[in-house]
C-alpha cells in the first residue's frame, strides 16, 4: 500500500514539474517579494503530527513559487546559464535513490568508475590534452566532478601551494615552518577574474595579485612576466596563475597562447577557469581560445551552466593526480580497502570526504543528446545573442562597449548616465532578469542567452521591452531638461 502511494505521489510531482517547465514563459522571471516574506506563510514550529501530502503539495504554489527566480525561463538573462533537462533530472532521481557516499572506490565502485569514464568522454569532446585522461598510457592525470568552479579553484591553489612549498623545502638546508614559506608565495590572475580567486587567496592566506588587462580585457604574457620579475625582486615566490577563459563581466578571454609559455618558463602552476565558455568547446570552431592549453596543470568548467546538466556538476581535470593526492590524502584505517593501491579513491582529490553520484546525470545527458545535439544547442544560443546584438547596434540610443563572445551581449545607453536606471526599471517590471557590470568605470548591462527554450521571438520580445523602456526614460529626461531650460529663460 505504501509503495502504491509513493508511486502515485511521484507521478503527481513529475506531472507538476512537466507543467511548470512547459508553462514557464507565463511566469514573471523575478518574484515580487521582500526579505522575510515566508515568515508569515509558515508556522513557527515544525508539525508534531504528520501532515497529509495534499497539504504539502498545495503549499508549493502558495509558499515556494512566490519567491522563486525562474532560472529556466527564456527571459532569464542574468549571470550565466543554469540549465537542466529531462535526462539530467532522471539521472539525479536515480542517484538520489541509490544515495551512495562515494568517497572511495570500495564505497561504490560504479560511482567512481562511471565518473572516470565520463570525464574521459568529456575531455575528448572538448578537445583537451590527453594528459587529462584517466585511461591513457602516457597520462598521470584525470578528471573529477567537483561541486563548483569556486571549490575547484581553491583545490588547484592548494595543490599548487603544496607543490611549491615542497620544492622550496627541498632547496633549503634548514628546517623552516610551512607558514613562513607560505608567506612568501604569490599567485596571479587578471583584473577580470572571478571573485572566487580572491576568496581562495583569503582562505589559503596566499597573496593574489590581480594584473591589468588590455583593451579587450585580456591578460597578456608581457604583463605577467613583468609582474613576476617585480615580485622576485621583492623576495616573493611566484607559484600560480589562474587564467580566465570567458570572464564573468563581459566573457573576455585571457591570452592563453602567451600566458602558457611564460608560466612554463617561470615554473608556475597554470590553472584555467573556463566556467561558462568550457561548454562551447564541444564545437570545434569555438576552440580558438584554447591555444596554449597544453601548458595547463589544471582545467575547470561547469557542465551545469550551458550543457543542460543541472547544478551541481563541475568538471575539473588535473595533469598530475599525485600533486592532488600529496595535498589532500589522509589514510585512516576505516577508509582503507583491499583495492586501495589499484583503485582511484576520489576522497584524495578534493576537500570534503563525502561525494555524490554526480556522474549519472552527466552520463544520461551525453548519451541522450549526443555531441551533435549538444553542439546544436550551443550554436543556437550564440545565434540568439547575435540577433540581440544586431538590434542593439541598429538603435542610436545604445552602444555595445565590448565585443560579444558566445551567448553574452553587453550594452549601455549612449552618452549619459541612465544605464543603471534603465536596468532598475527593467528589473522592477519582472519581465526579464538582467544584472550590471563595469567596464573601465562605465556601467553596463549584461544580457546572456541562458535557456534552451529561447527562440527568436523571445529575443525580439525582450528587445522590444528594453528599447521601449529606454525611449520612455530618455523622453522623460529630455522633457525635464526642456522644462528646466524654459524656466531658466523665463527668469
Amino acid at each position: 500500500m505504501q509503495a502504491e502511494e509513493y508511486n502515485r505521489r511521484g507521478k503527481e510531482l513529475v506531472d507538476y514539474i512537466t507543467q511548470y517547465l512547459g508553462s514557464i514563459r507565463e511566469r514573471k522571471v523575478i518574484p515580487d517579494v521582500k526579505p522575510g516574506y515566508m515568515k508569515e506563510l509558515l508556522p513557527d514550529t515544525a508539525p508534531t503530527e504528520p501532515e497529509d501530502w495534499e497539504s504539502i503539495f498545495n503549499d508549493i504554489e502558495k509558499v515556494i513559487m512566490p519567491g522563486v527566480v525562474h532560472w529556466q525561463s527564456p527571459h532569464m538573462h542574468a549571470y550565466y546559464p543554469c540549465l537542466t533537462s529531462w535526462p539530467s533530472m532522471l539521472g539525479e532521481m536515480l542517484a538520489d535513490a541509490i544515495n551512495c557516499v562515494g568517497f572511495t572506490w570500495a564505497a561504490n565502485p560504479a560511482c567512481t568508475e562511471l565518473e572516470m569514464n565520463v570525464l574521459d568522454w568529456l575531455c575528448k569532446a572538448l578537445g583537451l590534452p590527453s594528459f587529462f585522461l584517466h585511461h591513457h598510457p602516457e597520462s598521470r592525470g584525470g578528471g573529477i566532478l567537483q561541486s563548483t568552479v569556486s571549490e575547484s579553484t581553491l583545490v588547484a591553489l592548494l595543490a599548487a601551494r603544496k607543490d611549491k612549498i615542497l620544492q622550496l623545502r627541498a632547496e633549503l638546508d634548514q628546517d623552516v615552518d610551512d607558514s613562513v614559506l607560505n608567506s612568501r608565495l604569490v599567485a596571479y590572475a587578471s583584473d577580470q577574474a572571478h571573485s572566487s580567486v580572491e576568496k581562495a587567496g583569503l582562505i589559503s592566506l596566499v597573496k593574489i595579485r590581480f594584473l591589468p588587462t588590455d583593451e579587450q580585457l585580456s591578460l597578456r604574457g608581457d604583463t605577467l612576466k613583468q609582474a613576476i620579475q617585480e615580485d622576485r625582486c621583492l623576495g616573493l615566490v611566484p607559484f600560480m596563475l589562474c587564467a580566465t577563459l570567458g570572464s564573468t563581466g563581459v566573457c573576455a578571454f585571457d591570452n592563453l597562447s602567451e600566458l602558457g609559455p611564460v608560466s612554463a618558463e617561470e615554473g608556475l602552476w597554470l590553472h584555467v577557469d573556463a566556467a561558462y565558455a568550457g561548454s562551447a568547446y564541444v564545437c570545434p570552431e569555438l576552440r580558438w581560445s584554447l591555444k596554449g592549453i597544453e601548458f595547463a596543470h589544471s582545467f575547470v568548467f561547469n557542465p551545469s551552466k550551458w550543457m543542460m546538466v543541472h547544478f551541481d556538476c563541475t568538471a575539473f581535470w588535473v595533469k598530475d593526480k599525485y600533486k592532488l593526492q600529496q595535498t589532500f590524502a589522509v589514510d585512516p584505517v576505516y577508509l582503507r580497502h583491499e583495492n586501495s593501491q589499484a583503485a582511484t579513491d576520489f576522497m584524495h582529490w578534493q576537500i570534503p570526504l563525502s561525494r555524490r553520484f554526480r556522474s549519472l546525470k552527466l552520463w544520461f545527458v551525453m548519451r541522450s543528446f549526443g555531441l551533435k545535439n549538444l553542439q546544436a544547442h550551443i550554436r543556437h544560443g550564440i545565434e540568439m545573442a547575435k540577433l540581440l546584438e544586431s538590434n542593439i547596434r541598429s538603435d542610436p540610443n545604445f552602444e555595445v562597449p565590448a565585443e560579444r563572445h558566445l551567448g553574452l551581449v553587453v550594452f549601455c545607453l549612449k552618452g549619459n548616465d541612465l544605464t543603471q536606471e534603465l536596468l532598475r526599471r527593467l528589473t522592477r517590471s519582472g519581465t526579464m532578469y538582467l544584472i550590471p557590470a563595469d567596464i573601465h568605470n562605465k556601467r553596463i548591462i549584461r544580457f546572456t542567452v541562458t535557456s534552451q527554450f529561447t527562440t527568436a521571438d523571445d529575443i525580439l520580445k525582450d528587445w522590444s521591452i528594453i528599447s521601449k523602456t529606454a525611449s520612455a526614460l530618455l523622453c522623460a529626461l529630455f522633457s525635464t531638461e526642456d522644462k528646466v531650460s524654459h524656466e531658466m529663460c523665463c527668469t
